[in-house]
């Protein structure tokens, strides 16, 4: 049985308004001073471009006043905000046009009321299709903050008032960490169906938490149906424990989703089945950007069903697949599907069993994704082998790369040439992250000498490595002067205490060493060592003439 949660508060966000409305508004005011049919008692009529600077003018200020009001009562739902920007934005331009343009004709003007009216009905309407058929941004209704809480009929009731106001204008709704039963569900059910044409985002995560299997199931279907048919540009159904029956409860709402940008689909039970049923269920789209879908138990049967899926979205720009137990088959299989995915900027595929196979896979399709920036993959078991061939191919293919993580792939000294010619090639990469393999000091200093032609780098994740003295003291003088450089991670290495206290005084006044309380000095068999300044010397002029060009 469930414990016992306590309500808990939710807030609306209605301040502060989009950029579009504040264009819409201004342009409204445009019309409204240089228009001849608007007012009704005669004033002089104002040029096209001096009412536009004025109209600019008057918003700009209103909005200004407005948000410092906001700012005071940071508490509140921002609908004070909103009156306060409406009746502001109506005085100041009654005023202008009591003061009269510089030019001549006449005009006709409403009451004050009347025109705060005008701007208030352009905020409300802000959510409606547009003439030309786009949608507006409108305000957020958001009842998720605080801890998560079952939320019954009653309260859903109160809660969602505000949604059945005829001139409401949300285009997001997030009820996220609010646990929905079903007779809540049926109260919430008839309110989304009459706002669903307005809605842009939907945020359904995490919401039937603690509920009997049957029960969520139910909800899932309720909201599923009463949402169908509208054209949501973000969707996120993570946190809900779906399973195959739980994708199947929201057949209704996916399979009418043909204009999704983003679908998050994260830590959601999703296994071989239930990727089959998404896969089946979403329909073709150009549109979809964003796909996360980490923490689930996929395999690899699974991960073909979603390879599917990425094949018919070329758009993507942002996808995730990790922590979801893929193996090599399954790797091969979605390393070839992204291929078709040529505008992928962040790829994440962490914590998978890829293994070597799938990762020369992966280093044929990046060829393809150019315009990378970030690239997220560690824990794949990629070894050297795959780890070289990947890093090669991310140095020729992909020169705009800021983020790179390769941790735990048993990555060697021996791809440490390869790192650097990825380095020199590479001068926008901002972050890398090598932590837990096996380059030791051996590696560190081949890639420490390289960090001297290396401009863009910020952060440098070489922890777990089996660093010792001289691969941490090489690392320490390499970026402690470095312009813009931001953090060193150099924890959980094999650096005796001598080379502890230097690597400090390296960085005296320095804040970007990151911290040491995890180092063993243990780590290695004492026949493995090379703390004294006499092994690093040795160890340096053995590396002095490595070749650290890339294996084409």
């Amino acid at each position: 049985m469930a414990e016992e949660i306590a309500p808990r508060s939710f807030s609306i966000k209605l301040w502060p308004p989009s950029d579009n409305t504040r264009q819409v508004i201004a342009e409204r005011m445009t019309k409204n001073l240089s228009t001849e049919t608007f007012f009704s008692t005669k004033y002089r009529l104002f040029s096209k471009e001096e009412a536009h600077r004025e109209a600019v003018r008057i918003e700009e200020t209103g909005f200004k006043v407005a948000s410092e009001l906001f700012m005071k009562e940071p508490d509140g739902d921002g609908s004070s905000a909103v009156q306060f920007y409406a009746k502001e934005t109506s005085r100041l331009m009654i005023e202008t046009l009591k003061r009269g343009p510089t030019e001549v004709p006449q005009v006709e003007i409403e009451t004050t009321r009347e025109v705060e009216t005008e701007v208030k009905r352009e905020m409300e309407t802000d959510a409606l299709p547009a003439e030309n058929g786009t949608r507006r941004e409108g305000a957020v209704f958001d009842i998720s903050g605080g801890k998560r809480a079952f939320i019954e009929a009653d309260e859903t009731r109160e809660l969602l008032s505000p949604l059945g106001q005829t001139s409401n204008w949300y285009t997001k709704i997030v009820f996220s960490n609010r646990s929905f039963g079903t007779e809540a569900a049926r109260v919430a059910g008839p309110i989304l169906e009459s706002i669903k044409n307005q809605l842009l985002d939907v945020d359904l995560s995490d919401f039937v938490a603690g509920r009997p299997e049957e029960e969520a199931l139910e909800v899932m279907r309720i909201f599923s149906l009463a949402l169908e048919g509208s054209i949501l540009r973000y969707l996120n159904l993570s946190d809900n424990a779906m399973g195959e029956k739980g994708v199947r409860a929201f057949e209704a709402l996916l399979s009418s989703q043909k204009e999704l940008e983003e679908l998050y689909l994260m830590n959601d039970g999703i296994s071989e089945e239930a990727a089959k049923a998404l896969s089946e269920l979403i329909p073709s789209t150009d549109k979809l950007k964003v796909l996360l879908f980490h923490n689930n138990m996929t395999g690899d049967e699974g991960a073909v069903a979603i390879s599917e899926v990425v094949k018919k979205s070329p758009l993507l720009e942002n996808f995730r697949c990790s922590s979801t137990r893929v193996g090599q088959e399954g790797g091969v299989t979605l390393a070839e599907a992204l291929g078709a995915c040529v505008n992928m900027k962040k790829l994440d595929l962490r914590d998978n069993l890829f293994g070597v196979e799938a990762g020369l896979a992966l280093s044929k399709t990046i060829t393809k994704l150019t315009s990378l920036k970030e690239i997220y993959l560690s824990y794949l078991n990629l070894e050297d082998e795959g780890s070289k061939e990947i890093l090669n191919v991310l140095k020729s293919a992909v020169p705009g790369l800021e983020v790179l993580e390769l941790a735990g792939n048993e990555i060697t000294a021996a791809a440490a040439p390869v790192v650097v010619a990825l380095l020199a090639a590479t001068q926008n990469l901002k972050k890398l992250g090598l932590s837990e393999n096996e380059l030791k000091d051996e590696g560190a200093i081949v890639i420490a000498k390289a960090l001297e032609g290396q401009t863009g780098l910020k952060e440098l994740d070489l922890s777990s490595n089996l660093i010792q003295r001289a691969g941490a003291r090489a690392l320490a003088n390499a970026v402690v002067n470095k312009e813009g450089f931001e953090l060193l991670n150099i924890n959980s290495n094999a650096i005796s205490d001598e080379g502890l206290d230097e690597v400090k005084e390296i960085f005296k006044g320095s804040d970007v060493l990151g911290p040491l309380d995890e180092n063993d000095v243990d780590l290695l068999d004492e026949e493995d060592e090379e703390g004294e300044e006499g092994d690093e010397v040795d160890l340096e002029s053995k590396l002095g003439n490595l070749n650290v060009e890339s294996e084409d």
